[in-house]
């Protein structure tokens, strides 16, 4: 058997939401890997299974949760499934976001803009609002926020949704304000801002060709404008989650934790 050490998960449940592909799925892969069981949230049961099957490969047990983030009452059940199924939820990883209304603030669809504000604000809010009690009944947990770059700095219109950069940035003030709520009570809550890395936000809609063309212009971005000079894989973040959802974190909270091949350190 691996020798876990400070980053071992054994006896903790964790529900991952936008785990049916991209980083969400690299996200429950390393929770199994290092010893949690994993419910695993999506829209897309199929691309569910698959990840499903990468969570039983470590011998984990692994559940399939379809819940729409804009739902209080999908994300209500989500949580009750997780817990009758697992009877405890010890990590939380609000993972599943979206990157509409792209164009200037006078161009944007208000539908589009009330979207993301949903799915991206307010899905991680109820999914912290349903989940925290079994935590205070667990006396304690921990909650990783997957926030963006986008939320801490203004981003080329080309890649920079106004209202995903808005929502992303409220995301960060959730976790401070929500980490000095819950310190006293074990529970640890911060957000992982991402740079650039692979995964399937702002293709939904798309053509194969469109998709394509999208790929080659971020790494062309990436390569240009990253001073490590390329896009992120969505496996690379699997260490900063496994780090914060452990207990090699004890004593980090209310933190906004950038990954973004140095991007950020240009300011």
């Amino acid at each position: 058997m691996t020798d876990r050490g400070i980053f071992d998960l054994a006896g903790k449940t964790a529900l991952v939401t936008g785990a049916s592909r991209g980083l969400g799925r690299a996200i429950a892969t390393v929770l199994a890997q290092y010893g949690a069981d994993v419910a695993c949230v999506g829209r897309d049961m199929k691309a569910c299974e698959i990840t499903l099957k990468q969570v039983r490969v470590h011998g984990r047990k692994a559940l399939a949760l379809k819940a729409d983030m804009t739902s209080e009452e999908d994300i209500k059940r989500m949580v009750n499934d997780a817990i009758v199924e697992f009877g405890r939820i010890d990590i939380l990883v609000n993972n599943a976001g979206i990157a509409a209304g792209f164009g200037r603030i006078h161009e944007i669809n208000t539908g589009e803009w009330d979207f993301n504000i949903d799915v991206n604000l307010r899905g991680p809010f109820l999914c912290m609002k349903y989940t925290i009690p079994h935590m205070l009944k667990n006396k304690g947990g921990s909650i990783i926020n997957i926030s963006s770059v986008a939320s801490i700095r203004a981003e080329v219109p080309e890649i920079g949704s106004t209202s995903y950069g808005a929502s992303k940035a409220a995301i960060n003030n959730l976790t401070r304000v929500a980490a000095m709520q819950y310190a006293k009570d074990n529970i640890r809550i911060n957000a992982i801002a991402p740079g650039m890395h692979r995964s399937e936000i702002g293709k939904s809609g798309k053509t194969e060709e469109e998709i394509k063309a999208l790929d080659k212009w971020l790494d062309d971005y990436c390569a240009e404008w990253i001073p490590m000079g390329r896009i992120g894989e969505a496996e690379e973040l699997s260490g900063l989650v496994l780090l914060l959802a452990s207990n090699a974190s004890s004593y980090i909270t209310g933190q906004i934790i950038c990954q973004d091949g140095g991007k950020t350190a240009r300011q």
